[in-house]
């Protein structure tokens, strides 16, 4: 009997024991579901509701085009070396493309609340330049080496600087300038920091991206078209400042004798105008080419050679391949992939091609003003403009240099110059002004 009442406890306890197992996991279970759930509400919240909107596929279509341009020239620039750059180009393109999709994707407020952080983050970047993840090419320091990576912090503090700037514009109402004075503040001093550690390093030609970014932001808010007056008379005191430095550099050039370059010259050191002498020479090269380089074997080579490229390639262009510039080394190969691959581009592919290059960077740019003037908010308006005003310097300031109508400056030209840092920044930059557009319906 008591072996039977034993067995009964035994019985019943194991029941017990079952049902707890079973309470348990069905416990488990629910709490599981309610944290999918929940994971599935945040992740559609950050998403965004985008059930049943389109893309806009001019910029999707033009940038593959341009793509596929940059990834063609890259490989003749280096066809007769034998270079394998523009395997390592499709690839930057590939991860760029993951980057645009993802970021296109994401509800753009996301990058709103978080800018603060992502800006601290480029300026800790560009910092770091001087430390010794800093990498040193031809006396500057713009690139730093990570785990093995180079990157030019630079091409990010642009992205940090958009987005802080977009974010704070959008979160202080701008009513006049004196009413605005405080805010102003915080904006210019957004401005200064990124602009001034890139001129330290020195990069003049991301330096001067910057303004142009600055100012057409202010220019769509409300602020008083007086201030723009003022700033208008201010570029012109810094023009003359600028002649005034470049005469006096001339001037010690011809005492002492050194218009050919040949010596080191220190006109920096006793100078009131924070520039380097190689920039003063780009300068006076295109102010006084025949003058400085009369022979164009100097300080003028890259120009000339340029202007030959873009000259010879006629209206048809010499087709693919066929360019002789760039494959036999008269454009450097350190700079026919970077700064100068527009001339690679008209060389071969003519007037046609190099118009062509022009149109589909005029329907990116034109996608993002019409993006920005059908925003939901104020951020995605202020980011739309931002950025297509970054795109429109790049390439006026490149093309401008490779066909003598401003001064040579190191700046590459998007989706198209050969590197991963700019490259990838374009494609975040782009992806953020299809989530804009993509997301315009979506009030928050």
């Amino acid at each position: 009997m008591l072996f039977s009442h034993e067995k009964s406890w035994k019985e019943s306890n194991s029941v017990v024991k079952s049902q707890h197992l079973i309470d348990y996991q069905q416990h488990f279970l629910k709490n599981l579901k309610i944290i999918r759930s929940k994971f599935l509400f945040k992740l559609s919240s950050l998403l965004g509701n985008t059930k049943g909107q389109s893309w806009d596929l001019i910029p999707v279509i033009s940038i593959v085009i341009l793509l596929s341009i940059g990834i063609t020239a890259i490989y003749a620039a280096h066809s007769y070396v034998g270079g394998k750059q523009w395997w390592v180009q499709i690839l930057w393109a590939s991860i760029g493309f993951v980057i645009y999709f993802i970021v296109s994707k994401l509800d753009y407020s996301l990058w709103r609340n978080n800018a603060h952080w992502i800006y601290y983050i480029s300026i800790i970047l560009l910092m770091l330049a001087w430390s010794p993840l800093g990498k040193r090419h031809y006396g500057a320091v713009r690139w730093i080496r990570i785990f093995g990576i180079t990157i030019q912090p630079s091409e990010l503090a642009k992205l940090g600087f958009l987005v802080m700037l977009a974010a704070l514009m959008a979160r202080f109402e701008i009513i006049s300038f004196w009413g605005s004075i405080k805010n102003l503040a915080k904006f210019f001093g957004v401005f200064c920091i990124p602009t001034i550690l890139v001129l330290l390093q020195p990069d003049l030609g991301s330096a001067l991206t910057f303004p142009v970014m600055f100012f057409a932001m202010l220019y769509v808010s409300n602020l008083s078209k007086k201030f723009f007056a003022y700033v208008f008379v201010g570029v012109l005191i810094l023009l003359s400042m600028v002649a005034f430095d470049i005469y006096g550099y001339r001037n010690f050039l011809n005492k002492k004798n050194l218009g050919d370059r040949t010596t080191t010259t220190k006109y920096e050191d006793r100078s009131f105008f924070p520039m380097k002498d190689y920039q003063r020479d780009r300068i006076i090269a295109f102010l006084f080419p025949d003058e400085v380089d009369p022979d164009g074997i100097g300080i003028s080579w890259n120009l000339h050679q340029s202007l030959i490229a873009i000259g010879s390639g006629g209206l048809n262009g010499k087709g693919f391949n066929n360019g002789t510039q760039a494959k036999l080394g008269y454009l450097p190969k350190s700079i026919a992939s970077n700064d100068f691959v527009f001339s690679v581009i008209a060389e071969e592919r003519g007037f046609v091609g190099a118009l062509t290059v022009v149109l589909l960077y005029a329907l990116v740019i034109w996608s993002g003003l019409r993006t920005a003037n059908c925003a939901r908010d104020k951020f995605g308006t202020y980011l739309c403009v931002g950025i297509s005003m970054l795109l429109l310097a790049h390439i006026c300031i490149n093309i401008g240099m490779t066909i003598g109508l401003m001064p040579i400056t190191g700046i590459p030209l998007p989706f198209l110059s050969y590197g991963g840092s700019f490259l990838l920044t374009c494609c975040f930059l782009q992806g953020l002004v299809q989530s804009v557009y993509r997301h315009q319906n979506n009030f928050t």
